[in-house]
């Protein structure tokens, strides 16, 4: 379970609408509507459900629940997964990240620095460092670029290697691109509809997201953990 864990926290760290636009779109449009979004992105509180699949035994795991990150200007992201199935939460604020199963009474901390090691760090932190797609990934539409709601299917190889991130590839809110087609503008901040990470084990992990609420002013408070009695901590 920590493995699964691990995987979908790596997805977090780096909602649909059938276009209308006579405008050609084109690469450029999606990737600027990604970019100018996340520009304006402070805090984030939605719904999401996950799909881990695991090569080496060709086995599917899913998930559920709610998450929560803040973008403080001077600190690292500040995130919070609270699984309804399975039950279990990660959180950090922004120093030490730590892994809760109740059922289990254990909980698992590590650094943020730690974490950030070993070339790891555009998997880690791209979700909020999405503001910055064209400096940190090639990008390029999927073989189909759109799916059945219209919504812009994209891939992203990063420019630095990294045995947590292969390969990521994101659909971006149709609805989002048409507003900056027709106004210069993003009013959708969080244009994310649902990503899929590919580690080089041949692992993938793909989140859909839903009822998104953005700049909602989240107090730091939501992104520390105190550890109950009777729980074993145990320090990576």
């Amino acid at each position: 379970m920590f493995k699964i864990c691990t995987v979908f926290l790596l997805l977090f760290l780096y909602v649909p609408h059938l276009s209308a636009a006579s405008t050609p779109t084109s690469l450029k449009d999606v990737v600027s509507a990604l970019e100018k979004g996340y520009a304006g992105l402070q805090d984030v509180q939605a719904d999401f459900s996950q799909k881990t699949t695991i090569s080496a035994v060709n086995r599917e795991q899913t998930g559920s629940g709610e998450v929560l990150l803040k973008r403080p200007a001077a600190t690292a992201a500040m995130f919070r997964f609270n699984y309804a199935k399975p039950k279990q939460q990660i959180i950090s604020n922004g120093k030490e990240v730590w892994f809760y199963t109740p059922e289990n009474k254990q909980v698992m901390v590590n650094s943020v620095t730690a974490m950030f090691a070993g070339g790891n760090s555009i998997a880690l932190t791209y979700l909020t460092g999405l503001g910055h797609v064209s400096r940190d990934f090639d990008v390029s539409f999927a073989a189909e670029p759109r799916d059945k709601n219209g919504n812009y299917q994209l891939e992203l190889a990063p420019k630095k290697a990294s045995p947590a991130l292969a390969k990521l590839q994101l659909t971006v809110s149709a609805k989002a691109v048409e507003q900056l087609q027709a106004t210069g503008e993003v009013k959708d901040v969080f244009p994310i509809v649902s990503s899929v990470v590919h580690d080089a084990g041949g692992n993938k992990t793909r989140i859909d997201y839903s009822r998104a609420r953005v700049n909602k002013g989240l107090g730091d408070g939501k992104f520390n953990f105190k550890i109950p009695e009777g729980v074993e901590v145990i320090k990576q």
